[in-house]
C-alpha cells in the first residue's frame, strides 16, 4: 500500500492549488485524478484578475493563449448593458495541465471507488493510505460521498443544469456575450471566445424552475442555437453539445471533518450571480492547504460569494 501525508482527489483547478500551496511547504503530496493531463474539459474558462493574484501569476506570464475581455456585454431581458473591465477566457485543456506541472505534486491517474476511515488514517480502494484528505473531485467528488454528504446535502434549488461546447471557429467577433432570462430561461447563456481561434458557447439553468416551467435546458439550447446563427455569431455548430450538473454556492455547514477537506465545485463554491467556478476553486485549494500546514480550522468565509464585484473592480487585484 503506497502511503502519502496528504492525498488529493481531483487534479483540477481546486486540487492543483492545494498541491501547490502544499508543495511549497515541502508536504508529501499525491494527486489522485481519473483522467490523465492534459485532458478536454468544457468550460468558459473564465479567469478573473483575482486569479491571477492567488496564483502569484499573470496573463503575460501565462505559457499558454489568453483572450482579453476589456468589456462584458450583458442582455437582461433584452436590455444592453456593457461593462467596463478586464477579464480573461482560457482553455481549460492547457489551463489546467499548467497548474498540475506547476504544483511539482506526484501524480497517478486513478478512478476512486472506495474511502474508509482506519486508525487515524484514510484508506482509498486498499491502495493508498494519507494522513490528510482532500476532495477536489468536482460535484461528484467520492470524498464528499464518502465523509461529507450526511453533514453536507446539498440544496437542490441550488443545481445547474448546462449544455456546454467548446470548438475551433474563425469568429469575427471578439465579444464576450451574456443573455440573462432570455426566452424565460432560469439563468443565461453565453458567447465566449478564446485565443487561437475557439469558442465556447453554453446555457445554464436552475433544474427545479426549469421542471416547474416544464421546459427542458435541450429546448432552450435549441433556441439558443437559432439565435447566434440568425445573429451571425457563428455560420455552424458541431452537434457533439454535452451537458453537466453542477451547484451554486450554499451553506457549507462542515468543509472539514477531522483531517479531510472538501474545495471547489466538490464544496459548491460556484458564485451565486454568475456560477463561476475556477476563481472559488482556486481560492479554496489554497485555503485547505494553509489550514494544513498551520493546523488551523479550514473555513470557505473568505471565498467570495459573488463575482459582479470583481468584474467592477477588477482593478485592485493586477500585479
Amino acid at each position: 500500500m503506497k502511503e502519502k501525508e496528504i492525498i488529493i482527489i481531483g487534479g483540477g483547478p481546486a486540487g492543483s492549488s492545494c498541491a501547490w500551496k502544499l508543495k511549497q511547504a515541502n508536504k508529501d503530496v499525491l494527486i489522485l485524478d481519473k483522467r490523465p493531463f492534459p485532458r478536454l474539459k468544457l468550460c468558459a474558462g473564465w479567469i478573473t484578475p483575482r486569479v491571477w493574484k492567488l496564483l502569484e501569476s499573470s496573463p503575460r506570464a501565462y505559457p499558454h493563449s489568453v483572450h482579453l475581455f476589456k468589456r462584458l456585454h450583458y442582455f437582461i431581458r433584452n436590455r444592453k448593458i456593457s461593462v467596463p473591465t478586464r477579464q480573461y477566457s482560457i482553455r481549460r485543456v492547457e489551463f489546467d495541465n499548467w497548474l498540475l506541472k506547476r504544483s511539482g505534486a506526484e501524480f497517478e491517474p486513478l478512478r476512486v471507488r472506495q474511502i474508509r476511515s482506519e486508525n487515524g488514517y484514510f484508506i482509498i480502494d486498499e491502495q493508498y493510505r494519507c494522513k490528510y484528505l482532500v476532495g477536489a473531485g468536482g460535484t461528484n467528488c467520492p470524498v464528499y460521498r464518502s465523509i461529507f454528504e450526511k453533514q453536507n446535502p446539498r440544496e437542490s434549488h441550488k443545481r445547474i443544469t448546462t449544455m456546454e461546447l467548446e470548438f475551433q471557429y474563425d469568429y469575427r467577433d471578439p465579444n464576450c456575450y451574456l443573455w440573462f432570462f432570455d426566452h424565460d430561461l432560469p439563468g443565461y447563456s453565453w458567447y465566449a471566445p478564446k485565443a487561437n481561434g475557439y469558442i465556447n458557447i453554453g446555457i445554464g439553468g436552475r433544474f427545479d424552475d426549469l421542471k416547474a416551467k416544464e421546459t427542458t435546458i435541450q429546448q432552450h439550447w435549441n433556441y439558443f442555437i437559432e439565435k447566434l446563427l440568425n445573429k451571425g455569431l457563428v455560420n455552424h455548430i458541431p452537434n457533439n453539445v454535452k451537458g453537466y450538473n453542477y451547484y451554486l454556492r450554499h451553506s457549507l455547514k462542515q468543509p472539514q471533518i477531522g483531517n479531510a477537506f472538501l474545495v471547489g465545485d466538490a464544496a459548491s463554491l460556484a458564485t451565486l450571480d454568475m456560477g463561476e467556478g475556477i476563481g472559488p476553486a482556486i481560492h479554496s485549494g489554497i485555503l485547505a492547504a494553509e489550514a494544513i500546514i498551520k493546523g488551523k480550522p479550514y473555513s470557505v468565509k473568505k471565498v467570495p460569494k459573488y463575482s459582479f464585484w470583481d468584474i467592477l473592480f477588477w482593478w485592485r487585484y493586477l500585479i
